[in-house]
């Protein structure tokens, strides 16, 4: 094992390379929303029914979800600014395919090869800690996490923008710009660092891993669809609890495991894992419930009535608030530690869900709520990759990332099951329109709430001090020693 970085750039040089590995950040988040809101237009243009279609989110999801650990694990191997490339050419050979390709089917294959960049946050967090003097890293972690939030709400408007003058291939053609301005500037902006982890690639322990995710992840995403006791869903989900029982003792025999399990329960990993699997469950929540009640009609006497557009701008504040927060949110890890900053960012979130249940359905309350979730999520974001890069190995920063990054995957992918299968237990209709009741959208803002709290629990459990071999990196928080 290789434990020497590249020299850390200087202040300028410092700011370029936050700049540009933070534009990933904003690739990944309107990959995962910019099809979202058009998806019944992309049903009747590629002349499939609504079911199909939402297979252009479930396959990038499966890709991503896949493709994150074992790409993870090849940055600490052969380089993470390499394999950055690599996520980049990827993402752009998709979305070439989906915007050329003569049918659904092509258009498919490019949303699957278009997860792969899923990975750019994890890989791209990591590079940080080995390019970034100490005294940075805390405030280019908080900016990158910060993109997700500016990309997400930006990627519902501009949605339907583009569909509407530009037509569906526009949905493929700009991020694919954006990839090729980032492939460009990477090279010549951030150095690669010369960390890397000793061994062979843990093939057998891929394969594992790849077959259960997948299996639990269809599961999951199309157990709605099929039936939650149907033989496909319950098939799925044992094959993949099966391939996990059979992947953990494998990767705790081999000598170079493609996850290294006993870093993954120090305290410190754990706590920002667990932390992961609540939280992504809950940002999605919130995301999914709000942008749903604003758009139920009027005429229901209780719906906001607004278009898709126009609630992407009632969620912009709270995106754009992240950003602001990114200074703050170091700061706040700097003095406090980033087991607190977590907590406090998993209080805030489950504040909002309640400001929204107790004060109930407008525009303004809806808009409130979402404000308060978004700076919960800037520092629950900010602190979590802190909590891991400063607890594990120099060779294991992008490995350990992108596992995190998985979980919270996991606990999106719940909470899109669980809230399509609430509001649709008791959803009406109105004229040609189905919609979900005011109290299944409240009881959404509710389950938000107590899964929150048990985050705030969760964080709160002290973590102490490890005895570890130094990384040369201060951790910004007071909660660990960092282990290298």
């Amino acid at each position: 094992m290789t434990t020497a970085s590249t020299p850390a750039p200087r202040s300028a040089r410092s700011g370029l390379v936050i700049g540009v590995l933070g534009l990933s950040g904003i690739l990944v988040a309107l990959l995962q929303t910019l099809v979202v809101p058009v998806l019944p237009a992309f049903a009747v243009d590629l002349g499939v029914p609504p079911t199909s279609a939402s297979w252009l989110v479930t396959i990038t999801l499966l890709t991503g979800a896949v493709g994150t650990p074992l790409i993870g694990k090849l940055a600490d191997m052969f380089g993470k600014r390499t394999m950055l490339l690599v996520c980049l050419g990827l993402m752009v050979a998709g979305s070439v395919l989906a915007a050329l390709g003569p049918g659904f089917a092509s258009v498919v294959a490019g949303r699957g090869l278009q997860g792969f960049a899923m990975a750019l946050m994890p890989v791209g967090i990591s590079m940080m800690r080995d390019v970034l003097p100490p005294e940075r890293l805390g405030s280019g972690v908080a900016l990158m996490s910060a993109t997700i939030g500016v990309g997400s709400v930006l990627g519902m408007p501009m949605s339907g923008v583009l569909y509407d003058h530009l037509g569906w291939q526009a949905l493929f053609w700009v991020p694919a710009g954006f990839a090729v301005v980032m492939a460009v500037l990477l090279p010549f902006v951030v150095p690669e660092s010369n960390t890397r982890a000793a061994g062979r690639f843990d093939y057998l322990g891929a394969v594992l891993l790849s077959s259960a995710l997948t299996a639990v992840l269809l599961a999951v995403s199309n157990g709605g669809a099929w039936g939650w006791g149907s033989a496909a869903t319950i098939g799925l989900a044992a094959a993949g609890v099966i391939g996990l029982v059979v992947w953990i003792p494998l990767e705790l025999k081999v000598a170079h495991p493609l996850v290294d399990l006993r870093t993954s329960v120090r305290r410190p990993v754990l706590v920002s894992n667990l932390c992961a699997l609540l939280l992504g469950f809950a940002m999605f929540l919130s995301s999914y419930a709000s942008t749903q009640e604003l758009q139920v009609p009027t005429s229901t006497g209780y719906g906001l009535g607004l278009s898709a557009a126009a609630a992407g701008l009632v969620m912009l504040p709270g995106g754009l608030v992240m950003i602001f927060l990114a200074p703050a949110s170091a700061a706040m890890i700097r003095n406090w530690g980033a087991r607190v900053v977590l907590a406090v960012g998993a209080a805030a979130i489950s504040l909002g869900f309640v400001e929204r249940g107790v004060f109930g359905s407008s525009v303004l309350t809806v808009g409130v709520s979402a404000f308060v979730v978004s700076v919960g999520v800037a520092f629950a974001l900010a602190a979590m990759p802190v909590l891991i890069t400063t607890a594990v190995p120099l060779d294991q920063t992008a490995s350990a990332n992108s596992v995190n990054s998985l979980i919270r995957s996991v606990g999106t992918s719940g909470a899109s099951a669980v809230g399509a299968a609430v509001l649709a237990a008791s959803a009406v209709t109105v004229g040609a329109a189905t919609v979900p009741t005011h109290e299944s959208l409240t009881r959404l803002f509710w389950l938000g709430a107590v899964v929150s709290a048990v985050a705030v629990l969760v964080a709160s459990v002290p973590i102490s001090a490890e005895r570890t071999r130094r990384t040369g990196l201060v951790d910004p928080g007071r909660d660990t020693v960092p282990a290298g």
